[in-house]
């Protein structure tokens, strides 16, 4: 392929992944490939990547032994209309992967919903620049796929979510009641044979859903991180207790000035805190305690995950107008223990069903 040096930037210099870290991540990639996204031959490929932080680099390495006949493209040493070009012959279940530092951008081309309105394919890993060192290699640790953990444990989990009257989060001392039935749950588990579109973000593990009836929402809830104004994770030297009114944030004891920066911005532009998302995180390369600097792949965490803010592009809501709606952060709670309706379902840091 011709290529134009029209977008060149300067090279970075940094430390490579080491060998056994990449052969690792050719091996949770191929099963990727083969098990969730079912690519095979004759189908193509393309990937589009960058070489600006470590982990760009050693990903497109192992997508290179996975992917040998797919066509690679360094999006900083072409111009967009050659990247554009790429696709254009791709035909239906074709693969495109995007390995981006940060987030590509062509000019009013949105790359996975257009590349999906093609019904391609698409796996994408975005921001990786955000994860360095340590972080790469539990970032490269998340990408292994189990389908017998995913698929069992997370239909499982949507089976008990779909029938329960009630739930609870007990964060260690405090409980956070959802006194309502809950929307039918959503699963981000690797598994696209009933799914229109087939691929998204990796790392996957994850089940969502939010109460019917927000106002049924209400306790006392303890977080020990929370996604800053710059979409990275703020974790603060002891957890937040939020107490939630009526599906509401009415008070944050404990906050820091920066997640009171958080709370403040979402009541300037809706005027009230909202909790909406109930998020059942699934990737045990995630804890308390081992976790990445992006909030957007560190939200896979096994344990439970909120989100603040009236946003929510999945769920409506009558008293919610989606074009007032801005703001969706993702905060995560101590969870000692999850129960739906009188079953525990989570408890030592393992989803129990």
């Amino acid at each position: 392929m011709m290529i134009s040096l029209a977008n060149a930037v300067p090279s970075v210099s940094f430390d490579a992944l080491p060998a056994e870290t990449v052969d690792v991540a050719a091996r949770h990639l191929r099963d990727i490939l083969s098990i969730a996204i079912e690519h095979a031959p004759p189908h193509a490929a393309v990937v589009v990547f960058d070489k600006r932080c470590t982990l760009a680099v050693g990903l497109t390495e192992a997508y290179r032994r996975c992917l040998p006949t797919a066509t690679f493209i360094d999006f900083d040493v072409v111009a967009p209309h050659v990247v554009l070009a790429a696709f254009a012959p791709l035909a239906t279940g074709d693969l495109v992967v995007l390995i981006q530092s940060t987030n590509f951008r062509l000019e009013a081309f949105r790359l996975r919903v257009e590349l999906f309105k093609r019904a391609l394919k698409v796996i994408e890993h975005p921001h990786l620049s955000r994860m360095a060192g340590r972080e790469a290699l539990y970032y490269i640790e998340s990408l292994a796929y189990d389908p017998a953990y995913y698929r069992d444990v997370g239909y499982a989990l949507k089976t008990r979510i779909d029938s329960a009257k009630i739930g609870i989060v007990d964060s260690g001392g405090e409980r956070l009641i959802f006194d309502s039935p809950f929307e039918s749950a959503k699963l981000n588990i690797g598994d696209y044979r009933a799914m229109k579109n087939v691929g998204g973000q990796f790392p996957i593990g994850e089940v969502f859903t939010e109460a019917q009836d927000l106002e049924a929402v209400n306790g006392r809830v303890r977080i020990f991180v929370f996604g800053d104004t710059q979409f990275r994770v703020n974790k603060p030297a002891q957890p937040i207790t939020l107490v939630i009114t009526k599906g509401r944030v009415t008070e944050a004891i404990d906050a820091t000035p920066e997640f009171d920066q958080v709370l403040s911005n979402i009541r300037a532009a809706e005027g009230t805190v909202w909790l909406r998302e109930l998020g059942f995180g699934m990737n045990r390369a995630f804890s308390q305690d081992r976790f990445v600097s992006d909030i957007g792949t560190y939200e896979r965490m096994c344990g439970i995950h909120l989100s603040l803010g009236a946003k929510h592009g999945v769920y409506n809501k009558p008293a919610i107008r989606r074009a007032d709606a801005r703001f969706h952060i993702d905060v995560f709670a101590v969870t000692n223990a999850v129960y739906l309706d009188d079953a525990l379902v989570y408890r030592n840091g393992t989803w129990q069903v």
